[in-house]
């Protein structure tokens, strides 16, 4: 029995481990007046970008944006060729 809950609990250390993080970058706008950003924010949820929509919406709104769109979502790899584009919003929301 220890040798099977040792497994199970290994396995599940290995798994999360072996989760890239993941990142999407996304347009979003205020209005009154008119004010639009680029930005990069880390995913929670499944790394897709119909997940990345509805994380960051609730995000973005709480701080009075409107996500636009999620232009795509990606790992570590493509982090920081990002992050002077997204300047001050690089890894805000």
């Amino acid at each position: 029995m220890k040798h099977i809950l040792l497994s199970i609990l290994m396995t599940s250390l290995w798994a999360s481990a072996v989760q890239a993080a993941c990142y999407a970058d996304y347009k979003a706008k205020r209005d009154d007046p008119l004010r639009l950003h680029y930005g990069v924010a880390e995913i929670a949820a499944d790394c897709t970008k119909s997940d990345a929509e509805a994380e960051l919406a609730d995000r973005l709104a709480a701080d009075n944006w409107q996500l636009l769109n999620v232009l795509g979502v990606f790992d570590d790899a493509g982090l920081q060729e990002r992050k002077d584009s997204a300047g001050e919003y690089f890894l805000r929301y």
